[in-house]
């Protein structure tokens, strides 16, 4: 099974894609969609950002081809409100790409992918990019910190496949 897990943002979208075809999951690509500038090093409207980040994604979903695509959910801080309502509008677009490329679709907690790779539901950015290095025996961290998130939520996503019945 090939799953795209992806950190949604609004500067930076992480994904990574695994296939887990038993025991022991294999990273098939991971990297970050960068949404922070245009021409001439300009900040890029929402609305730019959000075109750039659908033609983006739908280019990994047609390149990758993955059975399921898996998303974290929303989270929203109570000290920054704003945020959860902007990131709303890039999960909007991730879901909608999916939708219409009619792959499965799993939303995950981000205190459940941090659970089910730290064993910590609170793991900071850090911990997550060590467990992710250490499990894939990577050299260092996957950098940014989304890249790291996305392999967790496709692992994440993987595990909870692995242990459905049939």
């Amino acid at each position: 099974m090939r799953i795209l897990g992806i950190d949604p943002g609004l500067r930076f979208t992480g994904y990574g894609c695994i296939e887990h075809p038993g025991a022991d999951p294999v990273l098939i690509e991971a990297g970050v969609f960068r949404l922070t500038k245009g021409a001439g090093r300009t900040a890029l409207s929402v609305s730019a950002r959000l075109e750039e980040l659908d033609s983006d994604f739908r280019a990994a979903l047609a390149r990758l081809r993955p059975d399921v695509v898996a998303v974290e959910s929303l989270f929203a801080h109570y000290k920054h409100p704003a945020t959860a309502i902007v990131m709303g509008h890039a999960r909007g677009v991730l879901l909608l790409a999916v939708q219409q490329a009619a792959v499965q679709l799993v939303e995950l907690k981000p205190n459940t992918v941090k659970k089910s790779l730290t064993g910590f539901g609170h793991a900071d950015k850090a911990q997550v990019q060590r467990a992710v290095q250490a499990l894939f025996g990577l050299p260092e961290p996957p950098n940014p910190p989304d890249v790291a998130d996305a392999i967790a939520v496709a692992l994440c996503a993987a595990r909870r496949a692995a242990a459905l019945p049939g």
